[in-house]
């Protein structure tokens, strides 16, 4: 009776009455069903997800500095796989990619194995789409790029990227334990790439509730979790939010278009071969008018250099990078003009603290 007469009341009384409701827009969404394995040493159980694949000789992928990884998986594996290619390359080079399938194919892989960030995954997925091979992504980064359809891959100085659902690695295996070593530094920007996933994801042409919800989340995650980790990297908490986000903000980006914002990382990652997760970092504020305020000061929490002249970039490539960029842009919702996209540029450049005037 009481909640009847609550009801009521909430109903009547002018000041009680909920919100008015609105109608929701018109929008398409299409699930994209992957296996996704959290939590701490859950890599242990891969030889079990092998066996309910039925696969038993994957070849293991990883960059140079991250064969340690590699040789973990062996031993966890006990020896059981292909074989051993330890030259991953930032922005997936198509020469690189060569090499990879000549060991995949003349071992006999029957599946593939990533154990790293986004150049690692990058190019389990570039060897994947070329040969129907099962991918297992094991991320120790926040890229995200393992829960997306999109392969960007650099040739002849320009990096592309594409997208088909076939990209997307069958498994992920997210174990927060390898992500308590990743440095500081890598860290804060992996986790800002992470964000422009989630970030272009709300202006999407073809955004959705759900994935808004899931940006916004993902959003919250990593901007409460990546200064946490500044001040102790091994905070196992802020480790596990934090991986928790990047998956969020990585299925984001596999679910919707991308926009300016990674167009211009596109264009300068693969023409100037700029870092990958510091490109995006720098670029992020400049892209994004509404959350510029908001980006800066977490950029300043995470101390993160600012300026894309700190990683070798000139500035007698601005005009290049501009050219570029505009010449196949992505959809963006606002109209893409040379002089403003060369002004932006030109900001991340210099490092100056994003502004929306422009």
């Amino acid at each position: 009776m009481h909640l009847f007469a609550f009801a009521i009341e909430l109903t009547l009384h002018p000041f009680l009455q909920p919100p008015r409701l609105t109608a929701i827009d018109a929008f398409e969404y299409n699930a994209h069903p992957a296996r996704v394995i959290f939590g701490s040493g859950t890599i242990k159980k891969l030889p079990e997800e092998l066996a309910r694949l039925n696969l038993s000789n994957p070849v293991v992928l990883s960059t140079p500095e991250q064969t340690g990884h590699a040789e973990q998986v062996k031993e966890i594996l006990q020896g059981k796989m292909a074989g051993l290619f330890g030259e991953a390359t930032m922005h997936t080079p198509a020469d690189v990619t060569e090499r990879a399938l000549q060991v995949a194919t003349s071992s006999k892989a029957d599946s593939i194995i990533s154990i790293g960030g986004g150049s690692t995954v990058g190019l389990g997925e570039a060897i994947s789409i070329r040969t129907g091979l099962y991918h297992i992504a094991i991320p120790t980064t926040y890229a995200g790029s393992e829960v997306t359809p999109i392969l960007g891959e650099t040739a002849g100085g320009r990096k592309e990227a594409r997208s088909d659902p076939k990209i997307r690695p069958g498994t992920v295996i997210y174990d927060v334990d390898y992500t308590l070593t990743l440095p500081v530094k890598l860290s804060a920007t992996s986790g800002v790439n992470a964000i422009a996933h989630a970030v272009e994801a709300l202006y999407a042409r073809n955004s959705n509730p759900i994935i808004s919800l899931l940006a916004q989340e993902g959003t919250r995650a990593l901007a409460t979790s990546l200064p946490q980790i500044i001040e102790d990297p091994r905070l196992q908490t802020a480790r596990s939010t934090a991986l928790y986000g990047a998956w969020l903000c990585g299925t984001c980006l596999g679910n919707v278009g991308m926009s300016l914002h990674h167009k211009l990382c596109h264009t300068l990652g693969g023409s100037f071969n700029l870092p990958h997760a510091e490109t995006h970092t720098i670029s992020l504020p400049e892209s994004d008018g509404d959350a510029v305020k908001g980006l800066n000061v977490l950029l300043w929490k995470l101390k993160v250099e600012r300026g894309l002249k700190a990683y070798g970039m000139k500035e007698s490539d601005i005009d290049m990078a501009a050219d570029i960029a505009v010449s196949s842009p992505y959809w963006n919702p606002r109209e893409i003009e040379r002089s403003a996209v060369r002004e932006l540029i030109r900001r991340a450049w210099a490092g100056e603290d994003a502004r929306s005037d422009l």
